[in-house]
């Protein structure tokens, strides 16, 4: 195999995103401070979700799940971006292409997955609240966030596999910042034409199925608001699905725009713009999304700073 007859110091070169101009550099720092808050507040909301006992719930719990992989999926990339960028050294070796290839397939996935699930989650809660308790219980949840995680990482395994079992040649030039298939199956030396019908398949099943799923939850949920006579239930309704829609709205048309294009339609600079908006963007904006339009997370946060006070005092 073309694996065998490379070796671990063939290292490939990450062109980046930025540059040294002052402009440039005011963006690599606002990149910074977009990875700081999303880092803190991913981080933030699986701590508030695991110490709250009000907020064990299936809902909660998923989103929990959004934020550890959105905490993950932000670590994969920014960090040897900035590395790379603040030390002028753009390598990347053809194992941390791959690790990098692997980790960020397969939270993109497992986050595909995991949406509908909560998709799922709240179609339950509005239009079936009273078998809720039975059609989402402890053990269901649990059960298909796993199957998130697994479905994502089987996705993972199986390109990066293939991805690296091709032969690269000429100057070894990423024209990203990380290690996306697209700009790296360009480099190839061998005929990848397989290979991408095959992405294209999983793209159908890891984007447009969820798609489908979020899609048929939300219209049901959203019949079910209509026909509500509470006021305030159809507004704490609505919050809570708009919420979730603009999440999904971001993500899935963002990778849907990166890996189901034509290969002729590519350009590596509207890739590369994408790709900051969902690998960087998104992890920033969901813990904020959630948070700040949650009572129960705003509780959750302000009981929390209580505690910390009352002992501070006692000290």
């Amino acid at each position: 195999m073309a694996w065998e007859n490379q070796t671990f110091n063939s290292d490939f070169i990450l062109l980046g995103i930025f540059n040294y101009s002052p402009t440039h550099i005011f963006l690599f720092s606002l990149v910074l401070g977009i990875f700081t808050v999303a880092f803190i507040g991913n981080i933030a909301m699986v701590l508030l979700i695991y110490l709250d006992t009000q907020l064990h719930t299936p809902m909660y719990f998923l989103l929990s799940q959004l934020s550890l992989m959105d905490l993950m999926l932000i670590c994969t990339t920014v960090p040897k971006m900035a590395f790379n960028y603040l030390s002028g050294r753009m390598s990347i070796s053809l194992a941390g292409c791959g690790v990098q290839i692997f980790l960020y397939l397969s939270l993109l996935g497992a986050e595909c997955f995991l949406l509908a699930t909560m998709a799922y989650d709240r179609y339950v809660a509005i239009c079936h609240p009273l078998r809720y308790s039975v059609l989402m219980n402890q053990k269901i949840c649990g059960l298909m966030a796993a199957s998130s995680w697994i479905l994502g990482s089987l996705d993972g395994i199986i390109v990066v596999t293939v991805a690296l079992s091709f032969s690269y040649c000429g100057a070894r030039e990423i024209l990203h910042f990380f290690c996306d298939v697209p700009a790296l199956l360009t480099l190839s030396c061998t005929n990848t034409l397989l290979f991408e019908r095959m992405i294209f398949i999983c793209c159908i099943i890891m984007l447009l199925c969820p798609v489908a799923v979020v899609l048929v939850s939300y219209a049901r949920v959203i019949m079910a608001v209509i026909h509500m006579g509470s006021g305030e239930g159809r507004r704490k309704a609505f919050a809570t699905c708009s919420s979730h829609l603009t999440v999904v709205g971001m993500y899935y048309g963002a990778a849907m725009f990166i890996y189901m294009r034509p290969t002729s339609d590519r350009s590596p600079t509207q890739d590369k713009m994408v790709s900051v908006f969902y690998t960087i963007l998104t992890p920033m904006l969901n813990p904020l999304i959630y948070s700040l339009r949650n009572k129960e997370v705003a509780r959750a946060f302000k009981k929390l700073l209580g505690k910390g006070k009352s002992a501070e005092e006692i000290a």
